[in-house]
């Protein structure tokens, strides 16, 4: 039995309760016996248990929950002290704003109490990590030793397309990632859904995905962890990821371009495994000279493509004629873009 429907069931009960009883004390004032009435009004709050009582029981409790979980233990307590803070203030405040004449004398300090205890909390959480700081150095600790930033506490997001790609295993066993990896539950059925496709190429990509997953639970040296965090509101799963990594802070982890693109067009940081691999590979500038091994030809007139063994792509102008023949070559122009580099070279001789 869900928590939702049994709070249906408690909330239809108690307001069914609530009404008959308040349609029995109008009974007077509207023309009704009292059997009548609270039968009327009964039934009135049964249907408004039944179909409200989750929104203002289970589901803030749950929203509460979900937003208290994914904070880390400091914002907790800094916002904690901001609510305090701001308790106390309006205490203070409350007693002048009471010798004030009624009706504001009576209002003003319940809706200062509630007013400063909101904006406190909101600004000390927004600013835990400088109020942390400060606190540190106020008491002459010294540099905070904090979780802000610390590989404990840092969360990155995966999404389909990276564990697909497969490369993430390797880079987190070197210890470079710096943080917990989290997969939400929609990604891996979004990867059960692929894997189960009528299409060859798409299902081994899937399934390839899913190996990689149990491969990341596996790794003893390697924070991760599945959430079952959902969007309600939003359908498509590259949405949700992005709605989830503004609620949760965090960095998505990708090699969708068009991912990367709309993520950080919502202000949400973006870690790119294709530009990690362009920026850890070997870097040839104009002038410089390797071997290549001619494969294939080019889209232009004599072109020859080959490639390096990271996988960068060689476009050697003139090098259709040392078809699978390896060549000493002389770069003439470097592209680099997100999705990959091409490198533009031109033949010596043969190696």
């Amino acid at each position: 039995m869900s928590a939702d429907f049994l709070s249906r069931i408690v909330g239809m009960v108690v307001f069914t309760i609530i009404g008959a009883r308040f349609g029995v004390s109008l009974s007077d004032s509207i023309a009704l016996n009292e059997q009548a009435a609270g039968v009327v009004f009964g039934l009135v709050g049964a249907l408004f248990g039944l179909i409200l009582s989750p929104w203002i029981s289970v589901r803030p409790i749950r929203a509460m929950r979900r937003a208290i979980s994914e904070q880390p233990v400091e914002v907790l307590f800094t916002s904690l002290l901001g609510l305090m803070l701001g308790l106390l203030i309006a205490l203070l405040m409350a007693y002048p704003l009471s010798l004030i004449d009624p009706p504001l004398g009576r209002l003003l300090p319940p809706i200062m109490v509630v007013v400063m205890a909101y904006l406190f909390t909101v600004i000390f959480n927004a600013r835990s990590r400088e109020v942390w700081t400060f606190m540190y150095e106020w008491l002459g600790i010294g540099k905070a030793r904090s979780f802000f930033g610390s590989g404990a506490e840092r969360k990155l997001l995966l999404d389909t397309s990276v564990l697909i790609d497969g490369r993430i295993v390797d880079i987190a066993r070197t210890g470079f990632i710096g943080g917990a990896l989290i997969v939400p539950r929609f990604v891996i059925s979004e990867l059960h859904r692929v894997a189960d496709s009528s299409d060859p190429q798409r299902r081994s990509r899937g399934r390839r995905g899913l190996t990689k997953l149990n491969e990341l639970q596996r790794e003893p040296n390697v924070p991760f962890k599945i959430i079952e965090d959902d969007v309600e509101d939003v359908q498509e799963v590259d949405d949700k990821l992005i709605a989830l990594a503004v609620r949760m802070n965090a960095p998505i982890l990708t090699i969708d371009y068009p991912m990367n693109q709309v993520a950080r067009a919502q202000g949400v940081t973006v870690l790119n495994i294709n530009a990690l691999a362009n920026a850890v590979r070997s870097v040839y500038i104009p002038g410089e000279s390797f071997t290549i091994r001619i494969i294939q030809e080019g889209k232009e007139q004599n072109q020859g493509v080959g490639y390096l063994e990271d996988g960068t792509m060689v476009i050697v102008e003139n090098g259709k004629q040392y078809m699978d023949r390896t060549i000493y070559v002389t770069v003439t122009k470097l592209i680099s873009k997100d999705t990959g580099r091409i490198i533009f070279a031109s033949p010596e001789r043969a190696a």
